[in-house]
């Protein structure tokens, strides 16, 4: 019987169904409902139970509008969300390394039931793996003014789920010495952001971060979200008034702002991707962006693994989550409302010669958001004196009259090992091949290698990164094998992007990324 004992009490997990060597657990809490008089707090610990606790289903998600394919769906009511799961070799040797994953979803929807999340494989590689949910939109990032109500919620839960690791994992054949923290968007930067926390160092040794997303906010900035949202919702912005709102209220409060957004072309930058949570650099757990604060230093001993995909904001753009940027003076409002100078933009169009305006509007703001300051975090920590290692996943589909690019979020079943999930196809481009089968393999393989022993089978990054410095790109082999041929006819966004051919231009504009 799979069985195992935790501080809280006993829990009973199952065999997966994928490979009967591995056990997985599922919906065991890790910190106590955050709702009622717990609500906008910091997380409480789990209250302990008699008996065997079957942890054999997911646990509820976060409060969020979003339906994703696959995965359960919020219920007003369910509260019970701050819960973990853990695949294990069933047979494992113990004091395996340890792999917590952060999922993404812009800070506001997501949960770590999501199918291209099991963990099946990368156990089966002699991981440990845990996923988890934690408060997300208003509840998780929402400024609530007055004490004692912190900011960076979901952030607080997360420490909160690596203190559970550090004290249980063990039981499951994981050492807490050798935990390595990944995510992907908006769960890679929240890992970016436990890199740099002083809260939450010594919980893990090393982080991966897939396609950071550049979206920190200052408490003065997440104060006006507060009172957009508060107003949205018909309640006053204090605490009294957020905490009389329903979490439902507040979700489709935020709802109402970011479509607000969208529909108005004159409201600056976040009409462009109307994202209007995430953390805040509020000087207590966050004392700055990570990318300012890994450039001094404050990424301590943490060793890097960073990737991004040649081709993220496609996908935006494809799912209708972005605005629409088709000419000529869409396309300066935009360089007007980020701040980035003509030259850069126009450097962007002497590349891509024969591209759309929007095109063009993808590539930058594909840079801007993720590739760039993705590059920016790991070129950073190397130059403060950590280990950081850089990579782009450049896997494309041609055919059956579609294009599927490298774009955000692709490269993710490929390193989970997860290409069988029908819900992936969509990002994939339909059924996987042979050759995409083998680059999974090799990309599970990295993974497992750097959370093992720090080496993810390339250099890391020097101190002052240049153009020469070490990058796997990600390809299958079948790409691979006509790279050279291809790039010398295909001068489009991905060619250029797997070379890192938009660096200079960001170099030479000397930009913060951060918005005006």
């Amino acid at each position: 019987m799979d069985v195992f004992t935790t501080k809280s009490g006993r829990v009973r997990g199952r065999r997966a169904e994928r490979d009967r060597e591995v056990v997985t657990v599922r919906g065991l809490p890790y910190a106590a409902p955050p709702f009622g008089v717990r609500r906008f707090r910091e997380p409480h610990p789990a209250k302990p139970w008699d008996g065997i606790r079957d942890c054999t289903a997911f646990g509820p998600v976060a409060p969020q509008s979003a339906e994703l394919p696959g995965a359960p769906v919020w219920s007003p009511g369910d509260e019970d969300i701050l819960t973990l799961n853990i695949w294990t070799p069933a047979e494992g040797p113990g004091d395996l390394p340890v792999w917590v994953w952060l999922h993404g979803g812009a800070y506001v929807f997501g949960s770590s039931a999501q199918p291209d999340f099991d963990g099946t494989a990368l156990a089966g590689r002699g991981l440990v793996v845990v996923t988890l949910n934690s408060r997300l939109g208003f509840e998780g990032f929402g400024h609530v003014p007055g004490a004692p109500f912190p900011d960076n919620r979901g952030l607080l839960d997360q420490i909160a789920a690596l203190e559970w690791v550090r004290d249980n994992i063990a039981a499951f054949g994981g050492s807490p010495e050798r935990v390595t923290l990944a995510g992907q968007s908006s769960g890679a930067t929240s890992a970016a952001c436990l890199t740099v926390a002083g809260r939450a160092r010594g919980l893990f040794r090393r982080a991966v971060l897939h396609s950071a997303v550049n979206s920190c906010a200052s408490v003065a900035e997440a104060a006006r979200t507060t009172a957009e949202v508060a107003a949205a919702a018909g309640t006053p912005a204090t605490a009294a008034g957020l905490l009389a709102a329903s979490p439902h209220a507040l979700v489709a409060a935020s709802d109402r702002v970011a479509d607000r957004y969208a529909r108005d072309p004159g409201s600056g930058h976040r009409h462009y991707d109307p994202a209007i949570y995430g953390p805040v650099t509020d000087g207590a757990l966050l004392p700055a962006d990570p990318l300012e604060a890994l450039a001094a230093g404050a990424g301590g001993g943490v060793e890097l693994l960073v990737c991004h995909t040649t081709e993220e904001y496609w996908l935006l753009d494809a799912v209708g989550s972005s605005a629409k940027v088709t000419t000529r003076e869409q396309l300066d409002a935009f360089t007007a409302d980020f701040g980035l100078p003509a030259s850069l933009v126009e450097g962007y169009r002497g590349r891509l010669p024969t591209a759309a305006v929007l095109d063009v509007y993808l590539a930058v703001y594909a840079d801007l958001l993720f590739a760039e300051y993705s590059t920016r975090l790991a070129e950073a920590h190397a130059r403060a004196g950590g280990r950081a290692h850089l990579a782009r996943f450049d896997r494309r589909r041609v055919g059956r009259g579609q294009q599927v690019r490298a774009w955000h979020c692709a490269d993710i079943p490929f390193a989970f090992g997860n290409l069988h999930e029908e819900s992936v196809h969509f990002l994939i481009g339909g059924p996987p091949g042979r050759a995409d089968h083998e680059l999974a393999r090799r990309m599970t393989r990295s993974w497992a290698d750097f959370a093992a022993h720090g080496d993810p089978g390339w250099e890391p990054l020097g101190g002052p990164a240049d153009s020469g410095a070490p990058v796997r790109i990600w390809r299958t082999e079948t790409e691979g094998a006509a790279a050279d041929e291809r790039e010398a006819a295909d001068e489009g966004v991905g060619a250029i992007g797997a070379r890192g051919g938009f660096r200079d231009l960001w170099r030479a504009a000397g930009l913060p990324l951060l918005p005006p």
